[in-house]
């Protein structure tokens, strides 16, 4: 798929890894939309690169429906997320627990629906992002890891669904898999994980080999938009040292 001229949404896209996507897909002539709730951010993401923004919530049910109806987008990538509340096991109270189940998994669910309720257009492509604690756990993050793979599962469920109603819309997950300094989610886990083992968090972000900064994973995403031998696959490994993968095992 090339991305020229691409109408393209991204949740979560004003910082982070939404930002690093959303700066590579600019660079490969994308017309993209980011939708975050905080307003300061979404205005420097617009003033630097041109996009089209919209602050609303991502767990706004009604939101997800009447964006995605409006600007109708060939691919929407659902990258918003709550940052884990970090904690040993034992010590975590159930809303520590269920913090990115009521963000993540919330908000997956209202996009997901939406993509195939509104729908999308035939040939759509809907990435969903995913994390490596969704294979390895994440004992530290509380529900994360289990938010993580329940994306996974809801993805494959909207495939699911997508080929009963003969919609033409594709459904991939993107996963991670390793922790990335310089994003929330990424400088909380390594912080946490780090204390704990008495050493520096960047001794322990060494520890996946290459890093993979945000720009990076967003190039690495736009190949799997763009490269045809990517098209038919459903769940994509990403890492700094090897690239991206398709994980065996992970048919839709």
């Amino acid at each position: 798929m090339n991305l020229k001229d691409k109408i393209v949404v991204v949740t979560g896209g004003s910082r982070g890894l939404g930002l690093g996507l959303v700066e590579a897909l600019v660079a490969h002539g994308a017309r993209v939309t980011v939708v975050a709730r905080a307003a300061d951010a979404l205005e420097s993401v617009r003033a630097r690169l041109g996009v089209a923004t919209i602050s609303a919530d991502v767990t706004d049910e009604t939101a997800a429906h009447r964006i995605l109806a409006e600007i109708r987008p060939d691919i929407l990538v659902l990258n918003a997320g709550a940052k884990p509340r970090m904690g040993r096991f034992d010590q975590l109270s159930w809303a520590d627990f269920t913090a990115t189940w009521e963000t993540d998994v919330r908000a997956g669910l209202y996009w997901l629906q939406a993509a195939l309720n509104v729908p999308l257009k035939p040939g759509s492509r809907v990435l969903v992002g995913s994390s490596g604690a969704a294979v390895n756990g994440s004992p530290m993050s509380g529900g994360y890891g289990g938010a993580k793979r329940m994306l996974w599962f809801m993805a494959k469920y909207a495939n699911g669904v997508a080929e009963q109603k003969h919609l033409g819309i594709r459904f991939q997950t993107i996963v991670p898999q390793q922790i990335i300094g310089g994003t929330g989610v990424g400088d909380a886990g390594a912080n946490a994980y780090a204390d704990a083992m008495g050493i520096k968090p960047e001794t322990f972000l060494a520890g996946f080999g290459a890093p993979m900064p945000p720009r990076e994973f967003g190039e690495k995403v736009v190949a799997v938009l763009e490269d045809p031998k990517y098209a038919e696959a459903f769940a994509f490994g990403l890492k700094g040292d090897t690239g991206v993968t398709i994980l065996e095992g992970a048919a839709a």
